[in-house]
């Protein structure tokens, strides 16, 4: 089956492991394309919101903005929707950076 091209998923740095959904929502089984690389969604992806690109294990870091925005709470399939429900976040987390602090005391 040939990519949708009516939808537009954008992968913003080389080492992200999820790509961003910039247009209509994304219906479960569309095969989309993300340079150069065909990915079948296992769910609706909503506007706004990612897509995994591969394989994220469960405790590995999820990468946007070639930066880590998160640890997935559990394994997490291409084409997945990637959001709250299966990444615990990071940013923004001054809880986690003290806990960091206290540790290495």
């Amino acid at each position: 089956m040939s990519p949708e091209s009516n939808f537009r998923v954008f992968q913003i740095d080389e080492t992200d492991n999820v790509a961003t959904n910039v247009a209509d929502a994304i219906p479960e089984g569309t095969t989309i394309q993300v340079n150069g690389k065909e990915i079948t969604t296992r769910m609706p992806i909503p506007y706004g919101h990612k897509v995994a690109l591969v394989l994220i294990p469960a405790g590995e870091t999820v990468r946007k903005y070639g930066l880590s925005i998160g640890s997935a709470s559990k394994e997490i399939q291409p084409g997945d929707h990637v959001h709250t429900h299966n990444v615990e976040s990071n940013r923004g987390r001054g809880d986690i950076a003290e806990t960091k602090q206290e540790a290495h005391k």
